[in-house]
């Protein structure tokens, strides 16, 4: 821990975590008088791990969760990869935040777009695996729609293609913009991301099917029925993916009886 700056170690057999080692548990052997035992009998070994596909905002919200200053890392095969610790979240959160706020600021802006006939066109920057944030999108294409006092049953309508289409930019892309435009009969919702890609598309729009892993599905998404619902509540559908990313087009015709 001197040599190395740090605090707490993990320990491992043949890359199987066992426990962590801190040094307030080396203050406590020395205080009594265990400083020669062996580590296991003075490690923690019931421990909160990540996963290494987690997305970062998991951590931090650990970090607020527990009263750790670090957590394990562990791959698929539950075999250790790594250390995260409040240090290295608050690095990369200096070097990240000026980044994003850029984004979000070109990302989400309101125009006015002529072209004979005057239409609104809203523009949200939707981030991957920002599910603090998740619905936000859905939410702002819904109030549009009822102050112009469009017919409950198309506002539902719009509401889950735009609120399908923002989650499935938060779990499964690296981040895209959902587009509403508002026009006289209809609002146009796109989705865009950029990327992986759907590998295959026939298969995506099969209701129950889905590529989310596991810690996304104990969040309760990813259960395979985002693009069939956006399809089923929509009066045009169209869909285009490629490894640069996927395009998605919904468009929702205004009922006449409000």
């Amino acid at each position: 821990m001197r040599d190395n700056s740090i605090t707490g170690v993990p320990v491992v057999s043949d890359k199987r975590l066992l426990g962590i080692v801190s040094m307030d548990d080396i203050i406590r052997a020395l205080d009594f008088g265990h400083i020669n035992e062996t580590v296991e009998h003075h490690m923690t070994k019931n421990l909160i791990v990540l996963e290494d596909d987690m997305p970062v905002s998991f951590a931090i919200s650990y970090f607020d969760r527990y009263s750790y200053h670090r957590f394990p890392v562990l791959n698929k095969h539950k075999e250790l990869v790594g250390m995260v610790t409040t240090r290295d979240i608050t690095t990369r959160l200096l070097l990240e935040i000026n980044h994003e706020v850029e984004h979000l600021e070109r990302m989400n802006r309101s125009t006015k777009v002529t072209d004979g006939l005057e239409r609104d066109v809203h523009t949200f920057a939707i981030l991957k695996h920002d599910f603090e944030n998740a619905g936000f999108a859905s939410t702002e294409i819904k109030k549009r729609l009822k102050q112009s006092g469009i017919a409950p049953a198309t506002i539902r309508r719009a509401a889950i293609a735009s609120y399908e289409l923002e989650m499935n930019i938060v779990v499964h892309s690296d981040g895209g913009r959902i587009t509403a435009e508002y026009g006289p009969d209809e609002v146009v919702i796109l989705s865009e991301d950029s990327g992986p890609g759907i590998e295959d598309v026939d298969k995506a729009m099969e209701q129950g099917f889905s590529t989310a892993n596991e810690w996304i599905r104990s969040l309760g998404f990813g259960a395979g029925m985002g693009l069939p619902n956006v399809k089923s509540v929509s009066d045009e559908f169209s869909i285009e993916s490629s490894a640069n990313g996927t395009t998605v087009r919904s468009v929702i015709g205004f009922d006449t009886v409000k």
